[in-house]
């Protein structure tokens, strides 16, 4: 599992970030993007004046994807004729007017949201959640981070285990997960801790999820407001994180957790045949690992000895740990949760490590197209 933030370091941080934020509902044509060399900024009018501020990556696809400009031409007006990004940006702006929740933090806006948008912050999240997992026996935070498009709290109770083979020793946990800049619901989700070396899988099974989505805000301005948190919001919140609390408090639950440890013993008696390498290839096109994923996985599946699905989702959740971000690290635990998820091929011995796998992924398809 990689290694974030200390507990400490997280929650000073989420301290910084509140103090530091802004939350603007803006009628968009009170909005102008302006792009240089440097960067773009949006332009706000706000009680008469205009205030500017930078507009972050995930910010920039959201408008792009809100106005229905093709990214990829907006990258390249972007970085060839930023002219031409910011005549395109503000016709459509202005021709077809709503009201957007603009979050910016930093001075920079970090994202370009539905006024509907239900803002649940993390550090009010924190604030719910850590004293019903320091009330949980043997619950340790095994880590935890904050990027910026998430926070993360891995939380691993040692107290409920089991084998999947003699010495091999998992424990169960849950994984919180919320996004600030509506890339995502909160999300709790189980989480399985390999003792052996530290490798997390997140199940792909029995996720909670609360969705970001509020009430509209109710006013006829066509101008920007800063928007503060007021006593109705603070008594929804309330309710909301004692309902995110019950959710925690069940989080880890034994019989779910021994059906996941009986899945993963399954998983150690399919073999993946006679070209383990074929095996990863089809991973990879599956979940489009890069060229450094895939030869990561291929590397801990060979060190590891295990020519097994079991060995396949073990190489997966090892190489997370290998990943450039802490985001791209929770995708191939989440990964590994997927590859579990497989259905169990009955009374096969698969000729090869493509055929078995592609069997199992092409029948997780059908049946979600079913």
């Amino acid at each position: 599992m990689k290694q974030g933030k200390t507990l400490q370091e997280l929650g000073r941080e989420l301290q910084r970030q509140r103090n530091n934020r802004q939350d603007f509902i803006a009628d968009t044509r009170s909005l102008a993007m302006e792009t240089t060399a440097y960067g773009s900024t949006l332009n706000m009018m706000i009680d008469g004046k205009t205030y500017g501020y930078q507009v972050s990556d995930i910010a920039h696809q959201q408008i792009a994807s809100r106005l229905n400009i093709p990214y990829r031409y907006y990258q390249k007006m972007q970085t060839e004729t930023p002219e031409l990004l910011d005549a395109n940006v503000n016709t459509w702006l202005n021709k077809n007017s709503e009201r957007r929740m603009i979050r910016v933090l930093d001075g920079k806006v970090r994202a370009f949201l539905s006024d509907r948008y239900r803002r649940l912050d993390n550090l009010e999240l924190c604030a719910a959640v850590l004293p019903v997992i320091q009330e949980m026996k043997g619950a340790n935070i095994e880590s935890c981070e904050i990027t910026p498009t998430c926070m993360y709290l891995k939380v691993v109770n040692k107290k409920l285990k089991a084998e999947v083979t003699v010495g091999d020793v998992v424990q169960a946990g849950f994984v919180i997960s919320n996004s600030e800049v509506g890339l995502g619901s909160m999300r709790v989700e189980p989480l399985i801790f390999r003792l052996a070396c530290k490798n997390g899988l997140i199940c792909k099974d029995a996720t909670q999820k609360k969705y970001h989505v509020g009430r509209q805000v109710n006013v006829s301005e066509d101008t920007a407001y800063e928007l503060y948190s007021d006593e109705t919001q603070a008594q929804d919140d309330k309710a909301f994180f004692m309902k995110v609390q019950d959710v925690v408090r069940s989080a880890v639950d034994e019989t779910r957790f021994m059906l996941t440890v009986e899945k993963m013993r399954e998983t150690k008696e399919v073999p993946l045949g006679k070209d383990p390498i074929k095996a990863v290839e089809v991973l990879a096109d599956k979940f489009q690992l890069t060229e450094n994923e895939r030869g990561d996985v291929l590397r801990r599946l060979f060190m590891s000895g295990d020519n097994s699905r079991y060995g396949l989702i073990n190489a997966v959740t090892s190489a997370s740990k290998l990943a450039k971000t802490y985001d791209r690290a929770t995708e191939l635990e989440k990964i590994g949760g997927e590859i579990l998820a497989l259905p169990i091929p009955r009374n096969l011995l698969p000729p090869s490590a493509d055929e078995a796998l592609e069997m199992a992924l092409m029948y997780e398809h059908t049946m979600q197209i079913a």
